[in-house]
């Protein structure tokens, strides 16, 4: 059987507390005067080496160390007596508590709170003196007080390996949740772009080969007459593919897709839920007016405003929350900033599916997204959260207003 490696720390100890107390006998001091115990030879010595080696393994074998010392401190009171077997004696105590098993950390306080106690009860009705109540006081010092400090730092260690574990899982578990809302949302594009876009494509196949092997020019022209047809519907499928995508109700038809007309309406009734953590809100359209925008853009764009108003009310400090649209160079700039900070009390649990969405419907339009803290502005607060997206609009996809 191999015997586990002796700490470092344990052998500095070991080495520092025997030297200590060669240096007290080669001195003359010892605990007790003369007449008390053995003479003061060499045997005064062989405590303080077995109390030595039980330094040495009082991390690696916390209860053989404990057992030792207290041979050696029993030993350590027929002799003259070296301070630094007592010393030591109370380390290899604390040590035990620390780093034996759960039971024996659980026993020791106790044992030595009654042993104390039985000490200090013994030696009072002995000899009958109120001075007899610092026995009792040295003893709980040797004894109880260390393994009360042990147990003290053994609960906090178990109390910081179980955050550090739970905030491991809290992190995998965040991973986890990130991916799924990936790989989901991927399986769920690859069924609509199959329902919705491979009937078309189908029949282009299927025309464009005809007109490539038969040699008939009207049989071409209708055949390129159904390929562009199934070409236009394809593409308004595949926009309207790029709009609805998440908002399926559940049945065989796509929900009616949100346009920026409904921002009002979505600000104030955010508004309303807000209003208790101290947060207001402001909406700024620079759109020019009488402009029209495809319904892709303008849904990623109201859908990427809704999801920032609901991180505000998780996570938001108390204050404006400021929503900004402008529409320059062919492309529609979506900015909702709010205060970032220290915010008192819980806060609402986020996994960051609602970021990784919000980059998904930028990136599927081509656009440009940055989420993160940024410095505030110079009357408003120290650091702010901004949520900014660019969405393009090329000038032939606007659709003219009514």
């Amino acid at each position: 059987m191999r015997l586990p490696r002796t700490h470092r720390d344990d052998v500095l100890i070991a080495t520092a507390g025997l030297a200590c107390g060669l240096l007290l006998w080669s001195l003359g001091l010892h605990t007790q005067g003369p007449g008390v115990g053995l003479p003061a030879g060499p045997l005064v010595l062989a405590p303080l080496g077995a109390m030595a080696a039980a330094e040495l393994v009082r991390r690696t074998m916390p209860r053989t160390a404990l057992a030792v010392g207290t041979v050696a401190v029993v030993a350590d009171q027929f002799t003259r007596g070296n301070l630094m077997t007592v010393v030591m004696f109370a380390d290899v105590v604390y040590a035990a508590v620390v780093w034996g098993p759960p039971a024996a950390a659980r026993r020791i306080p106790v044992t030595t709170g009654l042993i104390t106690v039985a000490v200090t009860i013994g030696f009072l009705a002995w000899f009958r003196e109120p001075a007899a109540l610092l026995i009792g006081v040295v003893t709980a010092l040797l004894t109880f007080f260390p393994a009360l400090t042990g147990a003290v730092v053994r609960n906090h260690r178990q109390a910081a390996d179980t955050a550090r574990l739970r905030a491991a899982q809290t992190a995998l578990l965040a991973e986890m949740d990130r991916r799924q809302a990936v790989i989901a949302e991927r399986s769920r594009m690859a069924r609509e772009l199959h329902d919705m876009v491979a009937n078309h494509l189908s029949a282009i196949a299927i025309h464009s080969t005809a007109a490539l092997s038969l040699d008939d020019p009207k049989t071409s022209r209708d055949a390129l007459g159904v390929i562009r047809e199934n070409s236009v519907e394809g593409l308004a499928e595949m926009r309207r593919l790029i709009g609805l995508l998440r908002d399926s109700s559940g049945h065989d038809e796509p929900a009616a897709a949100p346009t920026l007309d409904g921002l009002d309406a979505l600000v104030r009734h955010t508004g309303l839920n807000g209003a208790a953590s101290g947060l207001t809100f402001r909406l700024s359209d620079g759109r020019p007016p009488d402009t029209s925008l495809p319904a892709p853009v303008e849904l990623a764009a109201y859908r990427i405003v809704q999801e920032s108003l609901t991180n505000t009310l998780k996570h938001a400090d108390p204050g404006e929350v400021a929503i900004t649209l402008r529409s320059a160079d062919h492309a529609l700039t979506v900015e909702v900033t709010s205060p970032f900070g220290t915010r008192p009390g819980p806060r609402a649990p986020g996994s960051g599916a609602g970021l990784v969405g919000m980059r998904e419907r930028v990136a599927l339009l081509g656009g440009r997204f940055d989420a993160g803290p940024a410095p505030g502005p110079p009357r408003g607060p120290e650091r702010i959260w901004r949520v900014r997206a660019v969405l393009p609009v090329a000038e032939d996809d606007k659709e003219p207003s009514a």
